[in-house]
């Protein structure tokens, strides 16, 4: 039917050595070789960036298996396609014949098919005896037949290369996120913290990266993220360990201050009902009922027995309370701060304190605001209030807000957490009476 033997262009077109290898690969097919054309159509789409065509081309190619008898390409239904130009612009979407032309020029220069060119150029088919095919000249489609697999190991590295780079990209995308999140809870954790190098690296090389970058580039800049964002959890982890050992420091001074074993007091003062306690109150009050004694009463004072100067409470400073409330009244109180607790339970002042800077957090109060308050209420008065924050914190529009006007009310001396927990319990009590 085809022709077996090697054959050179019409008119000005001079033969090459790429056009004699590809028909000399062309008579090695096997006779019973055949493929689906419109898979391999749809593989030589998927690998022509390894081919080297353009979509334009493919276009020409898909109109010139359509003239192909069959759903199958073999040598037995004919590889020779003998459509017009005029026709196949037709089945090209109305291609112009200009661009028609230099189309079929790149598919014969890309090894995908192979001119078959009569004496006089023209594209027609003779006809044996029997009414079949038994010599046509056009365009010969059997490179597509000859080079099936290489098609379909081009077409599969490809899917493997972008398979390979979307993989490296969604990498790069959590890497970007997880450095924004860090860079923002470290400006949040230590506003003073020296950030500005490390952001202005990870913003240069963000701003680097080519919007269609090979894997080769992603992967380098993705590499240099990673170290930056391993430096900034590094970072976080110092800190949190340093708050850490500051809360132990506190709970080291806790214990030192309460280890008399002969101390007549217990390590933190009784609430009555309805009184607000303070040291430093209580120490006020005194001082004034001794001036206002009679000489009497004061000579009866003296003689009665007194405790040593090392079993009186100190006198808390000025600017900071004294620990007002008992951890179990707190924890009556304030029942939902032990969720907040390093194992669900409040057991001491320290799991207090860890609970309401997890609170603290999950209210949105800024870090100079708690530590304010921690500088006036001190650390057990001021985990106090935030677990009182945390009881009511569907009633406050502005947790924060509402801290630094109870720390500035404490700086003026006229807060107290007496009355604030006494609601929490009456409320508490309340509810549970309803329950019941």
């Amino acid at each position: 039917m085809e022709r077996g033997n090697v054959t050179t262009p019409f008119g000005r077109r001079a033969m090459t050595l790429g056009m004699l290898a590809r028909q000399i690969a062309v008579g090695d097919i096997p006779p019973k070789q055949s493929v689906d054309k419109w898979k391999l159509f749809r593989t030589v789409c998927e690998a022509k960036a390894e081919i080297g065509i353009s979509d334009r081309s493919l276009a020409v190619l898909n109109a010139l298996l359509s003239f192909s008898p069959g759903a199958e390409l073999s040598s037995e239904n004919g590889l020779v396609v003998f459509p017009s130009n005029a026709q196949l612009s037709l089945r090209a979407h109305g291609m112009a014949g200009t661009t028609l032309r230099r189309h079929l020029a790149c598919l014969v220069e890309a090894g995908l098919i192979v001119r078959r060119d009569s004496p006089n150029g023209k594209r027609y088919a003779r006809k044996n005896r029997n009414g079949a095919i038994g010599e046509a000249f056009g365009f010969d489609l059997a490179p597509l037949l000859a080079r099936a697999e290489e098609f379909k190991a081009a077409a599969a590295k490809l899917a493997a290369e972008q398979q390979h780079l979307r993989l490296v990209r969604e990498r790069l995308s959590l890497c970007r996120r997880d450095i924004t999140k860090l860079l923002e809870l470290s400006r949040e954790i230590g506003p003073d913290a020296d950030l500005d190098a490390l952001e202005s690296e990870i913003q240069h090389l963000i701003t680097g990266l080519p919007r269609k970058a090979p894997a080769g580039v992603v992967e380098a800049i993705l590499e240099k993220l990673a170290r930056l964002r391993d430096d900034l959890t590094n970072r976080l982890e110092i800190l949190l360990n340093s708050q850490k050992t500051a809360a132990n420091d506190h709970q080291n001074g806790w214990h030192k201050q309460n280890s008399d074993p002969d101390s007549q007091f217990e390590s933190e003062p009784g609430m009555g009902k309805g009184r607000e306690i303070s040291f430093t109150a209580d120490a006020r009050r005194t001082e004034s009922d001794g001036r206002t004694r009679k000489p009497e009463q004061r000579r009866r004072d003296e003689a009665s027995p007194r405790l040593p100067a090392s079993l009186v409470p100190p006198t808390a400073p000025v600017e900071r309370l004294s620990r007002q409330i008992p951890l179990p009244a707190v924890l009556q109180a304030c029942p939902q701060i032990a969720d907040y607790a390093p194992s669900g339970r409040v057991a001491n002042w320290k799991d207090l304190i860890t609970a309401a800077i997890v609170v603290r957090t999950m209210l949105e109060v800024s870090a100079d605001a708690y530590e304010d308050a921690c500088s006036v209420l001190g650390y057990e008065n001021a985990a106090t209030v935030m677990a009182c924050i945390l009881e009511r914190a569907d009633r406050i529009n502005s947790p924060g807000g509402y801290l630094r006007d109870l720390t500035r009310r404490a700086r003026q001396q006229t807060f107290s957490l007496a009355p604030m927990i006494g609601a929490l319990s009456q409320a508490s009590r309340a509810s549970a009476t309803m329950v019941s």
